[in-house]
């Protein structure tokens, strides 16, 4: 039995406060971490105020694990005691359904995520299937690699779902956790990037990270301006925009794809996109495998997250600066037990 010291928030909301439990056996195909760095998501605010629906009190948020092995399950043979490991939002999948057999891990119908109905990684440990346990290259920095387990994964699996060209015209639309990460990765990929922002404060960053361009994303006389120009433009936002200006900046067989999870409605006309042959579209976070490939792009394009560093200790002041809107751009919990 191995005993998990935590940070859990008691109900909806609540601030995180200590809190210790135990793991149980090891199973057969299970990977027990030890955690030293965990990205704090905003997807870890939205389980904190169950936002989804989807919480189980008490909860032990963090799913941007970056670790070491300390114990395996006796069928795990392809990694070892002491490697460095990344776990992201997925702890397990069934595997034998189609999306599995197929590749498809992040789509099984039955994933397990890392923090819903589980506790995740604002902890000392965690466990997964060994499945979506992520070796680290030794070029990457562990400190940095736990976004890239899901702001990373999240933004760089489009790119290999839709088919994005490296002559593709393309807009990021938010510059946050994700978009940061988006933006360095479509530029590397060869695109030609604009960056859509409401913060005026955060344009000469955008350019700094690979923006070619930068434009307001609630300018309504600028999103007009630039109608038909993108083949595919990546929604990493999570709150209304005038989505009809989004639609109409889409090129002929354009694409909008969200990965931001917004919450309302999204109402957009028809004929728009069938006169053009436009789509929309959106994803989670990619499979094992895809995740693996963006992180040997990230070592051949020297890619990492922005961060600020907390320790973990001080977990609650590091969710009030994420909701104050100060992050620049993915905050990073230390383990300090």
């Amino acid at each position: 039995m191995s005993k998990v010291k935590a940070y859990a928030t008691p109900s909806a909301g609540a601030p995180l406060e200590p809190f210790e439990y135990e793991l149980g056996e090891l199973q057969a195909e299970d990977v027990e971490i030890k955690v030293q760095y965990c990205g704090i998501c905003h997807s870890d605010l939205s389980m904190i105020n169950n936002e989804w629906g989807m919480t189980t009190y008490p909860l032990v948020p963090g799913h941007e694990v970056a670790g070491e092995i300390v114990a395996l399950g006796d069928k795990v043979s392809h990694l070892k005691v002491g490697q460095k490991i990344g776990l992201g939002w997925y702890s397990k999948s069934c595997m034998t359904c189609e999306s599995c057999m197929n590749g498809d891990h992040n789509l099984c119908a039955n994933n397990e995520s890392t923090i819903a109905g589980r506790h995740g990684g604002f902890a000392d440990k965690v466990r997964c299937h060994s499945s979506w346990a992520i070796p680290i290259p030794d070029k990457l920095s562990l400190e940095k690699t736990g976004p890239l387990f899901c702001g990373g994964i999240t933004v760089f699996n489009p790119i290999i779902q839709c088919d994005v060209q490296p002559t593709d015209r393309v807009g990021v639309v938010g510059i946050g956790g994700l978009g940061h990460m988006a933006i360095q990765f479509l530029n590397k990929w060869g695109c030609h990037v604009t960056a859509f922002t409401s913060s005026n404060s955060k344009a000469d960053e955008a350019r700094k990270l690979g923006a070619h361009e930068v434009v307001n994303s609630k300018d309504d006389a600028a999103l007009e301006k630039i109608a038909d120009s993108f083949d595919f433009l990546l929604i990493t936002v999570n709150v209304p925009l005038n989505w009809d200006h989004y639609v109409n900046a889409l090129k002929a067989k354009g694409r909008l794809h969200f990965v931001g999870a917004v919450l309302e409605p999204i109402p957009v006309g028809a004929f728009p996109l069938i006169m053009k042959q436009r789509s929309i579209s959106g994803s989670p976070l990619g499979s094992p495998e895809t995740t693996k490939k963006m992180l040997e792009f990230c070592v051949q394009h020297n890619i990492e997250a922005q961060t600020e560093l907390f320790p973990m200790s001080k977990v609650n002041d590091a969710l009030d600066h994420l909701k104050a809107g100060k992050a620049r751009y993915r905050i990073i919990l230390q383990n300090d037990f």
